[in-house]
């Protein structure tokens, strides 16, 4: 079953924690968790050269803290914190704008740096998928990204590329391994993250699992 869970979602409440973290009553849980949805990729679109890694939300009463990891916090900030109120008021007006004066929430944005993106599977993985558009050779592409990956400090790698790949006139899969990677110990800490990569002979799905360590080796 290693291959067919989410190893993030795989080990929520035990080595990860929520990306959304609030609580509301049933009758509005649904309109709160799409307004999360639409955040993130309002997000996600406007700070795309950022390099955005986590977007972290929490919700009181009348605050939602919103906390975003970066590779790049100068493109978010900006010359004086230009970009960054920016930023903030797109966001207000996504969360506020069909909201009445009494419902209206504040937010508190803030940024932090990620100080190894390349131990990052969204990183790795969006990165790898730029490089198959504009037609970059798939394995030179891929041994690139594992000698990175394991010189940044990763204990393990595996990246799966499946579809057209390199323009085949039939879909397969290839897997590409660096280190190890524990699929079924819930203290190891796995990132993952999916991509596609709409090539122009079709689609390629790629997957990255970069191995960081045991939990509890890294608390201790």
């Amino acid at each position: 079953m290693g291959q067919k869970v989410n190893p993030i979602g795989f080990r929520l409440g035990n080595t990860f924690t929520w990306k959304s973290r609030w609580f509301m009553p049933k009758s509005t849980y649904a309109k709160t968790a799409y307004e999360d949805y639409r955040l993130r990729r309002f997000l996600e679109k406007e700070l795309a050269n950022a390099q955005v890694v986590e977007i972290d939300i929490e919700r009181s009463a009348l605050v939602i803290k919103i906390v975003l990891q970066v590779a790049r916090p100068g493109v978010v900030i900006g010359r004086g914190g230009t970009n960054l109120e920016k930023t903030k008021k797109g966001v207000e007006q996504v969360l506020n704008a069909h909201k009445q004066s009494k419902d209206r929430v504040k937010i508190d944005l803030r940024v932090e740096e990620v100080k190894k993106p390349d131990l990052s599977a969204k990183l790795v993985a969006e990165r790898i998928a730029q490089q198959l558009i504009k037609r970059y050779p798939h394995r030179r592409a891929v041994n690139q990204a594992l000698e990175k990956v394991m010189q940044a400090g990763a204990k393990g790698v595996k990246i799966v590329f499946s579809g057209r790949i390199a323009g085949a006139e039939i879909g397969r899969t290839e897997k590409y391994f660096a280190g190890s990677v524990p699929t079924q110990t819930l203290r190891a800490i796995v990132d993952y993250y999916q991509v596609p990569a709409h090539t122009r002979s079709g689609y390629v799905g790629i997957k990255v699992w970069i191995y960081k360590g045991e939990a509890v080796a890294l608390s201790a």
